[in-house]
């Protein structure tokens, strides 16, 4: 049935602001003091937050690429996720314009607020092959945060769905391998590392991925090194705000890897 040429539809056209809800992005900063430099700040960090919500967004469908055994998806799935590491790296350089007396200036209205508490971050982590409690020990029992990052660790991690990968591909990954208590986390593994020696050998797509996740995973430590000297240049080695020791905590988790089976085989290649 034709509508009436005089009834006034209900819902609103949708428009550009109301699409992206830019109300309530544009909205979302609360500055705790006067000084200028806050509100960089908090944009930096929010827009941190977006990036880490859309990284985890592609980690889902890159996983679920890897367990179907297709290749091309899962290629173009890496390059976006190194390339929003890229910019995620780079806002780095925003935050290097603020000075350590303009850091100084509201630093102490953060009170506990500190980029420690990311639970997004640590989801990734979790993601990405971290089993640790700690990871979530701070979280109130009960918060979306620590049950998000608890369900990531119980869940199979990206590394996992690699392996599932090549076994799909016809590498002879071993059933304790495919069918492990993704609770614990992965250890090194001379017997994968030999099937990784024979998929850099036949040089297919399966190895083509197989460097996308070094890129990743050197794409990780560069942020994470970038991260710890912007907070040295900014707070020296004073303690961090969230309870954490500041740039010592960081340091020390430099020089992790998360793919430990691909970059000790690059000593066998």
């Amino acid at each position: 049935m034709a509508s009436s040429p005089n009834r006034v539809d209900p819902s609103p056209a949708l428009t550009y602001g109301s699409y992206l809800a830019l109300d309530e992005v544009l909205g979302a900063q609360h500055p705790r003091s006067d000084e200028h430099d806050e509100m960089l700040f908090i944009v930096i960090h929010q827009v941190y937050e977006l990036w880490f919500k859309q990284l985890l967004h592609e980690a889902g469908q890159l996983q679920r690429a890897l367990e179907a055994g297709d290749t091309p998806h899962s290629l173009h799935t890496l390059r976006r996720i190194l390339t929003i590491l890229k910019v995620v790296v780079a806002q780095i350089d925003v935050l290097e314009t603020m000075t350590p007396r303009q850091f100084t200036s509201f630093r102490d209205r953060l009170d506990a607020a500190s980029g420690f508490q990311s639970a997004q971050f640590r989801e990734l982590e979790a993601v990405l092959g971290r089993r640790d409690e700690r990871a979530y020990a701070h979280y109130p029992s009960g918060s979306a945060g620590r049950e998000r990052i608890r369900a990531a660790m119980a869940r199979p991690s990206l590394y996992d769905s690699f392996l599932r990968y090549l076994a799909l591909q016809g590498y002879p990954i071993p059933a304790d391998r495919l069918d492990r208590d993704v609770r614990i986390a992965s250890e090194p593994s001379v017997e994968i590392q030999d099937v990784l020696h024979t998929v850099y050998t036949d040089d297919r797509g399966a190895a083509q991925v197989a460097e996308r996740l070094v890129d990743l995973d050197e794409g990780l430590q560069e942020w994470r090194y970038r991260h710890v000297m912007m907070v040295r240049r900014t707070i020296g080695d004073k303690p961090g705000t969230g309870g954490s020791s500041g740039a010592e905590y960081l340091r020390a988790s430099l020089f992790r890897p998360v793919f430990a089976d691909l970059w000790a085989l690059r000593s066998r290649l």
